[in-house]
Formats: C-alpha cells, sequence, structure tokens
C-alpha cells in the first residue's frame, strides 16, 4: 500500500509533551490536485492498536514518539484523532518546542495508506470527491507546512491517477513512497 500524507493547522505544547489533532473528521480538504478529500469518523479505528511514530517533517530519521514505547499517545474521538507526544531530550526537540511556542510552526499532518475499498470516489462533482472511510495510520508528523502544499498534493494526484488506472508519472516520488511504507511498518 502507498502511504498518503494530509497536513492540518492546530498545535500545542504543555511542558514537554506536544499537543494537536493531525486528524478532522468530516473536514473537506483544499483542492488537493483535480479532487478534495474528507475523512470519515472512526477512518483509522483500525489503527488505533497499531505502533504510530511520530516524526519531524514526515522524516523518519526525527522520530520524535511512538507508541509502542508509549512517548506517542493516540486518541480517538467524534471530532477526530488527538496525540500527545513526549519528544525526547535532543537539540533536535528542543528547537522543534521552541518553534511550536513562538507559533513558528503550528500544523501537524498524518501519513496514511488505504486498503482496497476503503474509500470511495464521486467523480460527478468538481473538484472530485474522496472520502476515506477506512485506512490504515502509519505516522503523525509536526510540519511548518500544514496547509496541502506541493509534497502533499504529488502524492494526492497521484492517488487520483490511481484510482482512474494510471500510472504514476513521478517514479522518485513513487521510490520515496515505497521506502517509507517498508521503514515504517
Amino acid at each position: 500500500m502507498k502511504i498518503e500524507r494530509r497536513a492540518l493547522e492546530g498545535l500545542e505544547v504543555k511542558s514537554r509533551t506536544i499537543i494537536g489533532r493531525p486528524v478532522v473528521y468530516n473536514s473537506r480538504s483544499e483542492d488537493l490536485g483535480g479532487f478534495v478529500e474528507v475523512i470519515a469518523p472512526h477512518a483509522f479505528r483500525e489503527s488505533m492498536g497499531r505502533d504510530i511514530r511520530a516524526l519531524i517533517e514526515h522524516d523518519p530519521s526525527k522520530l520524535i514518539g511512538r507508541t509502542s514505547s508509549g512517548t506517542l499517545r493516540v486518541k480517538e474521538d467524534s471530532q477526530g484523532i488527538l496525540v500527545e507526544i513526549d519528544p525526547p531530550n535532543t537539540r533536535t526537540a528542543d528547537e522543534l518546542l521552541e518553534s511550536i511556542q513562538r507559533k513558528d510552526i503550528s500544523g501537524m499532518s498524518f501519513g496514511f495508506s488505504v486498503p482496497s475499498g476503503g474509500d470511495h470516489w464521486d467523480v460527478e462533482q468538481a473538484p472530485a470527491l474522496r472520502t476515506v472511510n477506512a485506512a490504515l495510520l502509519h505516522e503523525v508528523t509536526i510540519t511548518a507546512l500544514p496547509a496541502y502544499k506541493a509534497t502533499d498534493v504529488s502524492i494526492a494526484m497521484r492517488s487520483l491517477e490511481q484510482h482512474q488506472g494510471e500510472k504514476p508519472v513521478d517514479h522518485t516520488l513513487n521510490n520515496l513512497l515505497q521506502f517509507i511504507e517498508v521503514n515504517s511498518l
């Protein structure tokens, strides 16, 4: 499965714990390159017992928490997914905490994969609407770019192409996704 990423705003620090909401249910995304997306309530229900990682900017080398170690706590409520992250005592984490406190960084993102039949496409409307009904959450990330920007749009556009039966054009991006998928399981 390919891992997709989406970004949202809303992040705070309490002591050294980072608190945020990387997923908001029933919230329409920006145009992701010919379609918009909605995550249905409880779409990540199957992920709640999985080992999920917390990263900085989707970079697996910048791991700041993990559910299996207890340094990342993931909770689902009626609005979406909430997280609490206890980052390590490192220079990178200290700089991240300061950037969040200064509001230089205010967003979160998430990486996920959709099993066959886990989404529904309404291509009759413009832009097309993708509703994700069932997916696996692989990672949450702290990001300085909380909107659906270049990288997220490129990944999302490939999702639309795959739905329509087209092959991805950007093989570099495809290789990166395969690397992330293999390394985050």
